[in-house]
């Protein structure tokens, strides 16, 4: 049986892109294969300005699980998640959802492609959750995925060439928009990278959004509300 590493579980805001605001359980896996996560190695990681810890399995809710523990765990922190789980026995989840919003998971890490799988998948989808991945796109996404978010990374090559949204952290050396402008995606988002040059890296976004109207600006709401 499939263990999978859960660096932690929590209830939340989408903070950024197409979902911003929306409420969302995020299931962040622990490990990237961009970064091992300690900062002893950032200096020689392929993706350096990462800000998420994701290394471990001692965030809230962290730990090993299997597919039903997984699943369970997660709709588990979704308003009535019991009752949506006495309703799937019953074949009523849609019904429920309706009442409260459609339940939803976004996975992400670290790079949740390194564990996400489709009986994970599955298992989330008996209990009526929508699934959505945050991922570099460098691994192959799984079938049955409800939205795929994909923030490239600087010298990458990307196994996913197609999704819902196209994130990228701006400006990034060798991975400017006009390199993934031709991709199979419904929106493009430039996100401002953060750190001490926050403030300018935003009017660069600014600037590039306003005069590439392909693109839209993502801001890192939650960070803005002092949330999750």
């Amino acid at each position: 049986m499939t263990t999978y590493k859960i660096k932690e579980i929590f209830y939340t805001l989408q903070g950024e892109g197409a979902q911003s605001g929306r409420p969302a359980v995020f299931c962040r896996f622990s490990g990237c294969n961009l970064w091992s996560g300690r900062e002893e190695d950032r200096s020689k990681a392929i993706c350096q300005f990462c800000d998420t810890d994701f290394w471990g399995m001692d965030g809230e809710n962290g730990g090993k699980y299997n597919a039903e523990e997984l699943a369970d765990k997660v709709i588990g922190l979704w308003p009535g998640g019991s009752e949506k789980r006495i309703a799937n026995s019953e074949k009523q989840v849609g019904e429920i959802s309706d009442l409260r919003g459609k339940p939803y998971v976004v996975c992400t890490g670290g790079e949740p492609l390194l564990q996400l799988d489709e009986p994970l998948i599955e298992a989330f989808h008996r209990r009526g959750l929508e699934v959505a991945v945050e991922t570099n796109g460098t691994i192959a996404a799984p079938a049955g995925l409800d939205w795929i978010c994909m923030s490239p990374k600087a010298n990458t090559e990307l196994l996913i060439q197609s999704g819902h949204e196209l994130k990228l952290v701006y400006p990034q050396a060798g991975a400017e928009p006009e390199r993934y402008e031709h991709l199979d995606f419904e929106h493009f988002y430039l996100q401002p990278m953060d750190g001490v040059d926050a403030q300018h890296n935003t009017r660069l976004t600014l600037a590039y959004c306003l005069s590439h109207p392909q693109w839209s600006l993502s801001l890192q709401t939650h960070k803005i509300l002092g949330i999750a």
